[in-house]
């Protein structure tokens, strides 16, 4: 531990880019604690703050072009890649575009300090046609106020983070031990929390086949697209004949929906999360024939049935 912080003393600007560009490349690497000791350090006169401050803005652009890059180049691909690999798979597309369609490019600025959304907050603005003026503008002051935060609490707390670097410089490699079991232990509440989020939504399910099969038998069942407005604008593809109807708008228009047909709700998110929360909430609502469409969108239009560009309203 005495030579892990020896090094972020000598080499704390070049490690301070480094992990602050990887974390918003994606991995999970804890650049914000980070950022907090490193402005301890700097209060004291151990390292730059300037120089780190710089290194970390640059690192936050540099992370986030990558990702607006894939998005402007890619759209809901790189969208449900995000989601797939994430502990919060439905809320951290729907909260970011929620954010950004409200917003605008203000919405980078607060996307920066909420978990999940952050990372999705700039490819999703590539997906939706931000310029490339307008991003790196809103980034810029976006990475400027994150860094800047982080370390001038790291600043304000500087004598209780050296009491804390001395004590684990003492403790050595039973406090490596304990950051790792805190880090693997938060990892596991997350994934403990999807998994229970996974086991409440569990509704009834319709694969692309039997749907087709209803279809074309003239049963005529009820196709819903479930997507929020963002989704929906990233990829403006839908099934023939679908109602565009968000899991909010649900509950109020429940009442309109037919009971005498089936009800086939989709999404293009992993695990048909949203579809399938979706169908929670009619089943809440009287509406028991409600079925989550099996691998969505993508699976539909696959399978070579027909999707058009706009869907038809409720």
């Amino acid at each position: 531990m005495r030579e892990l912080i020896e090094l972020l003393v000598a080499h704390g600007v070049l490690l301070v880019f480094l992990v602050t560009l990887t974390a918003r490349a994606g991995l999970p690497l804890p650049a914000a604690p980070m950022l907090v000791v490193v402005g301890g350090l700097a209060a004291e006169g151990q390292l730059s703050g300037s120089a780190s401050l710089v290194a970390a803005v640059l690192a936050n652009i540099g992370g986030d072009v990558i990702w607006f890059v894939a998005g402007r180049r890619h759209g809901y691909r790189v969208m449900k890649l995000l989601c797939r690999i994430s502990l919060s798979p439905d809320a951290c597309v729907r909260q970011s575009e929620g954010l950004i369609l409200r917003w605008g490019g203000q919405a980078l600025l607060a996307a920066k300090f909420l978990p999940g959304v952050s990372v999705v907050a700039a490819p999703m603005a590539g997906a939706l046609g931000f310029s490339w003026r307008r991003f790196i503008a809103y980034d810029f002051v976006a990475g400027l106020l994150w860094s800047g935060t982080f370390l001038l609490l790291g600043w304000m707390l500087s004598d209780q983070i050296q009491q804390v670097l001395d004590m684990l410089a003492s403790a050595g490699f039973f406090a490596l031990v304990a950051l790792a079991l805190i880090v693997v232990g938060l990892v596991l509440r997350r994934l403990w929390q999807r998994r229970r989020f996974a086991r409440r939504i569990v509704g009834a399910r319709i694969t692309v086949a039997e749907a087709a099969a209803l279809q074309d038998s003239g049963a005529g069942p009820v196709f819903i697209d479930v997507r929020a407005a963002g989704g929906r604008a990233v990829d403006p593809r839908h099934i023939a004949g679908a109602l565009l109807l968000e899991i909010d708008q649900l509950k109020a228009q429940a009442a309109r929906l037919p009971r005498d047909r089936e009800l086939v709700l989709y999404c293009n998110c992993p695990n048909e999360v949203s579809a399938a929360l979706a169908v929670t909430v009619l089943a809440e609502q009287g509406l028991p024939r409600a079925r989550a469409l099996v691998g969505g969108l993508d699976a539909w239009a696959q399978a070579g049935r027909a999707v058009v560009a706009d869907p038809s309203p409720i």
